[in-house]
């Protein structure tokens, strides 16, 4: 029952909220936008719409436009020598988590000397203090999948390495997030899914973390009733602006979770992944491997997985007693099903058996840390087990 709380981050919430920037004192009169190099912030407008509200308070901009779905170190770097060169002093991330966590990561660099690898702890990272601050972060969030808009992490890919960490202190809470689910209706159905899902994720493993809360759990587990409830309504029908916003605060709170509890193992194998198939979209990583990692905790937790499972909408009185915390699995399997990513393969993204064992040890030795807030401590042998019980 001993827990502290601390999530300073000023949040506008509810279709139509962009449009209320315009009312906000923003933390600067210059700012580095930092969006993907994808063409969705253009195409559908939500670039022009920022913009235009920053010229009507007499804020100057630029704009960065490369970060790619698994954000890499050295656009951080390039990103931040341009933000100093331009005497930027806040920084927008507009998109995805991969935007909000580059900007973030912007934000340290533009302020501290050195590499950004210099601060991360974890794999080859020294694990610097961050001295100087950071630049103030505004997040504009354009998808429902990380929470990154309501908490301090960001993950970041040293492509020369393979190593794929998440990084944050309490300096990198952005100051203002605006979650406009109207920005979410552009959203394709198989992203959507895959972003709900990592949303699922943040929440289930932040439940499960063995430095969980009761604070956390509320989060967690109205964040699971919410995704559960309305994410096949999202990938079915994408304009349906009640369920968009209903995934939307479900990920905002998972937020909350990574704020006040923690991801577990899960996210660093998936981490694995991704850092050696760079095409693999996060939340579709965190898909294959789900119903492997969350049979193999079944029976280590029992009751945190019945209440997941009740969570998500099921009925216990006709389950046998022992069948219960297995019900939850079976939930997430049919909640995959209800969205149409339930033959997820990885691979079809290049993954290879006989690179289990290795993609394992990464997870180890780069996130590492995640292991130990596992409520079982997972040797080297059960994380390869795991992975290889996921692949197809």
């Amino acid at each position: 029952m001993n827990f502290n709380y601390y999530i300073p981050t000023k949040i506008l919430f509810g279709p139509g909220k962009l449009k209320e920037l315009t009312k906000e004192n923003l933390p600067g009169k210059k700012a580095l936008i930092v969006i993907s190099s994808g063409n969705s912030m253009k195409k559908y407008g939500y670039l022009d719409r920022l913009t235009g509200i920053l010229k009507s308070k007499n804020i100057n901009y630029v704009i960065f436009d490369k970060v790619l779905p698994n954000p890499i170190k050295s656009h951080v770097m390039e990103a931040a020598e341009i933000a100093k060169r331009e005497n930027c002093d806040f920084v927008i991330g507009l998109g995805g988590g991969s935007s909000i966590d580059s900007a973030k990561a912007i934000a340290v660099m533009a302020k501290n000397s050195g590499d950004y690898w210099d601060y991360v702890n974890g794999g080859t990272g020294r694990g610097l203090p961050v001295k100087n601050g950071v630049l103030p972060i505004v997040a504009i969030t354009t998808t429902a999948g990380t929470g990154t808009e309501a908490d301090p992490w960001m993950v970041i890919t040293k492509e020369d390495t393979n190593e794929k960490i998440g990084f944050g202190n309490e300096s990198t809470f952005p100051v203002l997030s605006v979650v406009d689910p109207e920005l979410m209706l552009s959203i394709p159905k198989h992203l959507t899914a895959y972003q709900g899902f990592d949303a699922l994720f943040h929440a289930t493993e932040g439940y499960i973390a063995n430095i969980a809360t009761p604070i956390s759990d509320a989060y967690a587990l109205k964040s699971i009733e919410l995704i559960s409830k309305y994410l096949p309504e999202c990938v079915k029908n994408g304009n349906n602006i009640e369920a968009r916003t209903y995934v939307a605060l479900a990920n905002t709170l998972s937020g909350f979770v990574e704020s006040t509890s923690s991801c577990t193992s899960e996210h660093s194998m998936e981490h694995a992944l991704s850092a050696y198939h760079p095409n693999l979209p996060h939340g579709a990583g965190l898909i294959m491997l789900s119903e492997s990692y969350y049979t193999f905790f079944a029976s280590k937790i029992p009751e945190k997985f019945i209440t997941m499972a009740k969570a998500m909408g099921v009925d216990m009185d006709f389950i046998d007693i022992d069948k219960r915390p297995m019900a939850f699995v079976k939930a997430l399997v049919k909640l995959q099903k209800d969205c149409d990513v339930d033959n997820l393969k990885m691979s079809d993204y290049g993954i290879n058996q006989e690179e289990i064992p290795h993609l394992a040890e990464n997870a180890h030795k780069t996130m590492g840390g995640l292991f130990e807030l596992d409520p079982y401590k997972l040797s080297l042998e059960e994380t390869v087990n795991i992975i290889k019980k996921a692949y197809k």
